[in-house]
């Protein structure tokens, strides 16, 4: 069984936004009557361009949110925009607006 410190200095050998995306092991729990696949969830901005609900979803999440979208296309601001401070616990998200715009969106959706 991976514990939280073992998985996090597995993931601190990944540059941070592509630790962002990679999951961890999934666990099932029923609150209040409801069955979530996860207790954890997409929160919105990891999956701005809508192309990972069903996936995640699979994956048991037991929840997800898409991320801001604009009306069209814009990269987000430079890289490096992920900064992690491990001496605090906590992680910064710099990463500004950067999806493929709304049309991607609702086609990904439908």
């Amino acid at each position: 069984m991976f514990n939280y410190n073992m998985i996090k200095k597995i993931m601190f050998n990944f540059e941070p936004e592509t630790a962002h995306h990679i999951d961890n092991t999934l666990l099932s729990q029923k609150i209040f009557n409801t069955t979530f696949h996860n207790p954890i969830g997409l929160a919105a901005g990891f999956d701005k361009n809508a192309e990972m609900i069903e996936s995640m979803q699979a994956m048991g999440f037991g929840y997800t949110e898409i991320g801001t979208m604009t009306p069209k296309p814009q990269p987000g601001n430079a890289k490096p925009r992920l900064f992690r401070y491990p001496e605090h616990e906590a992680i910064q998200n710099a990463m500004g607006f950067n999806n493929e715009g709304s049309y991607t969106v609702i086609k990904n959706l439908s």
